[in-house]
């Protein structure tokens, strides 16, 4: 069943609940500043669209960290709220709680316009995917919009079970629509060369997604700690760098897999004894006893731009290293730029990647920057997300 989008919807004089991925950073000192307000401006054309189309009432919901189903203030939605009210220069209402009879008495107000749930994983029953909740938040609108692609592959009671409330009202917004469109090109039809850059901590996090592009992609650069079980399993020394036995088992299995020697790992490395040391440089495939990989080497990252270069589709999702320290940033911000400056389809996901992209500069030069990394590994995966199929089909 194709997908239904809010472009096709009726919203004149309804009452519209939507859900969004408001999981935005905030600052570590002061929990009222959002330090990256990325997920709230691209919801913004959805939102202002519902408003535009004529809807008599917008229920905002959303969730923020992890507060583990009770309320915690440092994970409020206020600071959301607030920045909402100042872009769409309306007043946006912050409700005490996701649910509770006050939501439903604002509902009835003429003023009451726009109303931010508070943050849904206050309620154990966001997270349990819990009915009874699902049909309490059911009750704030007439119609059910989705735009959280970030968490679209939860089985949570905002995204999945509560479109058994709205048969035939729900639909997908211009966010979802956006992200399924550049997925869907590196699914479906990617243009040849196709290059995937894997990186992160643990190969256990990525084995699936990794085994389903192996036999898609051309070549599939392997970097971060991602990269060291990878050496290991082809009998390298890496020293104190992290390496789990069970990630090295997992790393010898797809090596035995390609069968097209599409697989690139690292040739040298940037080490250091402790991630307070100096760096030094190594120019071996082997690291010696006492010191970690922390980033790639100038040899490796020759070899990974030379993969790239005639490229026409580049997936990129995790780090070359420990880029948070610009003494480890040259591989993943060197990357960026060389991406940056191809003319290939590129999609980054995955919130390191993301925050790099960001800090090279060159964001604006990527075709498709995605909103959630998990939702995007797993639809890669499996070519389907929860709240996705939900829509579709319902549940």
């Amino acid at each position: 069943m194709a997908l239904k989008f809010i472009d096709t919807a009726d919203f004149k004089g309804k009452k519209v609940l939507a859900r969004f991925d408001f999981n935005v950073p905030l600052d570590k000192n002061d929990s009222s500043v959002i330090t990256d307000t990325s997920r709230i401006d691209l919801a913004l054309p959805t939102i202002k669209f519902i408003l535009e189309s004529g809807a008599s009432k917008l229920t905002l919901m959303s969730h923020l960290g992890r507060p583990k189903g009770e309320r915690d203030e440092k994970f409020s939605l206020e600071p959301v709220a607030t920045y909402l009210a100042e872009q769409l220069g309306k007043e946006v209402i912050l409700a005490d709680a996701p649910v509770d009879a006050g939501v439903k008495e604002l509902l009835t107000l003429n003023e009451t316009k726009i109303v931010l749930l508070e943050n849904l994983r206050f309620d154990k029953g966001e997270t349990d995917n819990d009915e009874e909740f699902a049909s309490k938040l059911a009750q704030y609108g007439d119609v059910y919009v989705n735009d959280a692609f970030g968490a679209a592959h939860r089985k949570h009671a905002s995204v999945h079970l509560i479109n058994k409330f709205f048969a035939n009202q729900n639909y997908a917004g211009f966010l979802i629509k956006k992200e399924l469109k550049a997925l869907d090109q590196i699914l479906n039809s990617p243009a040849k060369p196709f290059v995937a850059i894997i990186g992160g901590a643990k190969v256990s996090d990525k084995i699936k997604t990794i085994e389903k592009l192996i036999v898609s992609v051309n070549k599939l650069i392997i970097g971060g700690a991602m990269a060291y079980p990878f050496l290991k399993a082809k009998g390298h020394e890496v020293g104190d760098s992290l390496c789990s036995d069970d990630d090295v088992k997992l790393a010898q299995s797809i090596l035995k897999a390609d069968k097209g020697n599409k697989i690139l790992l690292p040739v040298d490395h940037v080490i250091a004894e402790s991630f307070q040391a100096e760096p030094e440089f190594c120019n071996d495939t082997n690291i010696k006893v006492g010191f970690m990989g922390l980033d790639i080497g100038e040899a490796t990252l020759n070899l990974y731009t030379n993969a790239l270069k005639e490229a026409k589709t580049i997936l990129w999702n995790g780090p070359m290293g420990l880029f948070e320290n610009p003494k480890y940033e040259n591989g993943t911000m060197s990357l960026a730029h060389f991406i940056a400056d191809t003319e290939a389809f590129s999609l980054v996901g995955g919130g390191d990647s993301v925050s790099a992209v960001k800090k090279s500069g060159h964001s604006d030069k990527f075709s498709h920057i995605s909103t959630g990394g998990g939702a995007s590994l797993e639809y890669i995966e499996k070519g389907e997300l929860p709240g996705i199929q939900a829509l579709r089909f319902g549940v």
